[in-house]
């Protein structure tokens, strides 16, 4: 059963993500937006952890599975703004600049999140809000991503 709920849920999200992704041309990405989800490495600790019923002796491994799949979904897909975050050898943190192309697809994926969670008239800016501060762009990549997705902060002041 959770893998059909999971089955449901992903196909519900690649469709909002098409219907952003024709509306900004981005014909190819409409189809392959996601499609790593359905490798076994992502699939089945994504389906255990959001639709499996299981007790408590089993919940660690069930997270330590999922953030692993998760990692690998990140880095398998530029769309998301974690592929662009170098951790360097040093320590330090550089924050890649991000190509419109793919700032245009993460805007369509945030989207099509929004609206698969919330609901088909749910924008991205109240989600966005409550991470924007744990996201990590190049100042330049979040200007442009904020303006994609219609961001207006609760104050109605952009600080760049």
């Amino acid at each position: 059963m959770k893998h059909w709920k999971y089955l449901k849920y992903l196909l519900k999200h690649k469709w909002y993500v098409a219907i952003e992704c024709l509306k900004k041309g981005l014909w190819l990405h409409a189809i392959t937006h996601d499609l790593s989800k359905f490798r076994p490495s992502e699939w089945v600790p994504y389906a255990r952890y959001f639709y499996g019923n299981y007790d408590t002796v089993y919940k660690e491994r069930i997270e330590a599975d999922f953030d692993v799949a998760w990692l690998k979904h990140q880095k398998r897909n530029k769309h998301h703004w974690q592929y662009w975050v170098l951790d360097e050898d040093s320590g330090a943190t550089k924050l890649l600049p991000i190509p419109r192309r793919i700032l245009l697809q993460m805007a369509c994926d945030w989207i099509g999140a929004s609206k698969t969670i919330r609901g088909k008239d749910a924008t991205p800016s109240d989600w966005y809000h409550k991470v924007k501060t744990g996201t990590l762009m190049n100042e330049n990549s979040r200007r442009e991503f904020e303006q994609l997705i219609g961001y207006v902060p609760p104050n109605g002041e952009l600080n760049y």
